[in-house]
């Protein structure tokens, strides 16, 4: 179900400012969000390093906000390497998190100086055999959870019992696997299954007979950190809540990575469209609008999540309305079954929490333009101000 927030006319005056000087569709990501985030985050989970999924919103200046912050980065192909190459001066400070890699994916972070990759299957430890003095490897492992939005673990991820043999097959072909990582899926509930996780990968990373004698020192616990969409979320400290519990209960000597994504970039972005067109079909306004599922809001379908939106009028009266994209295609609605004031072609229609998986997922179909994306607080020099344009 959408929710959708009608604000008076006069609150829309910043997105009226903004669409005037931008046109639209526009994107707005508000890096000083992405900063505050990543800083709960670190609050919420000390002592653990924090590497950015560049997947979520590969984005040059939310790049520039966490090199700053000193973050590291979760790469996974060539493209996320050439966009961060100019921006970060530590590549040792990344991690190829891809568990299945092209050559010209492991030659490309080779280059770049990334030497840590993420495996999960004998054919891929086999990838790197020619690499094998060069790289140091994570065995991903398993984990479902019934709680998460996306399962990642059906697609990825070694079975618990497979790990064994797979770090010695490692072994065999002189390569050092490192430590262990997961990831249990997107938007979670609660941490409960990353803290399941962490103590099940305790217990195998405490076998002696597991890496012939060289103990594994990496636990990457993945992401999966909820943030607030259509409903409320617990905080994220809370949600660390088990998630430190189980890290405590781990040898000392043991790094723990993490691999925020959404968490860092929803927040951040807002998406602001005008109404193109508006038709009353079987007794119900349809506002046809210049993004949509084709567009911005494309996390819709690949992500399975719906946006808070917003629009601005000073009626009281609602009536029955539908919110669909610009496309041809009958697919592109993004919300129905609403009920909204009555709004003119040229309003605007703002979605929240849109800095994850929109823009970088958007297409380029019936050759309607992507949104304009635009950075504030960008903090480039003296300019804390500093709007910018730059494509996802």
């Amino acid at each position: 179900m959408t929710r959708i927030a009608v604000a008076c006319s006069e609150q829309g005056a910043y997105y009226r400012g903004m669409a005037e000087r931008h046109g639209t569709p526009l994107l707005i990501l508000d890096c000083h969000k992405v900063l505050s985030q990543y800083q709960s985050l670190q609050a919420a989970l000390p002592n653990v390093a924090l590497y950015y999924a560049i997947k979520s919103m590969p984005h040059e200046a939310i790049l520039r906000t966490l090199v700053t912050a000193g973050a590291g980065f979760d790469v996974a192909t060539v493209g996320e390497i050439e966009l961060l190459q100019p921006l970060a001066d530590s590549p040792r400070s990344t991690i190829h998190t891809h568990p299945v890699k092209r050559d010209a994916d492991i030659r490309a972070a080779l280059r770049y100086g990334c030497t840590t990759f993420v495996v999960d299957n004998v054919w891929e430890l086999e990838k790197f055999a020619a690499f094998r003095h060069r790289v140091g490897l994570l065995l991903r492992i398993g984990f479902r959870a019934s709680n998460a939005v996306v399962d990642l673990s059906r697609k990825f991820g070694c079975q618990f019992d497979e790990a064994p043999l797979l770090i010695r097959r490692a072994a065999n072909l002189g390569l050092h696997v490192k430590g262990l990582s997961f990831h249990v899926g997107s938007q979670c509930a609660t941490g409960e299954h990353h803290a399941s996780a962490i103590r099940a990968c305790r217990e195998l990373m405490s076998d002696p007979s597991i890496g012939d004698g060289v103990p594994l020192s990496i636990l990457d616990i993945g992401g999966g950190f909820p943030v607030d969409y259509l409903e409320s979320v617990t905080t994220i400290d809370r949600f660390c809540e088990p998630i430190r519990r189980a890290l405590s209960e781990l040898p000392g000597n043991i790094q723990i990575w993490a691999e925020p994504g959404r968490f860092l970039s929803a927040p951040a972005g807002t998406a602001v469209s005008r109404i193109m067109g508006k038709a009353r079909r079987n007794g119900v306004m349809w506002y046809y609008l210049d993004d949509g599922l084709y567009g911005s809001y494309s996390g819709q379908l690949f992500d399975h999540m719906r946006y808070p939106l917003q629009v601005f009028s000073d009626s009281k009266q609602r009536e029955a309305a539908v919110i669909a994209g610009p496309t041809c295609d009958s697919i592109d609605v993004i919300a129905e079954d609403i009920e909204l004031p009555p709004l003119e072609i040229g309003d605007l229609v703002v979605g929240h929490q849109m800095g994850a998986y929109t823009a970088a997922s958007a297409t380029d179909f019936n050759f309607f333009e992507r949104a304009k994306i635009v950075a504030v607080n960008a903090g480039r020099g003296r300019d804390s101000d500093a709007v910018y344009y730059a494509t996802a």
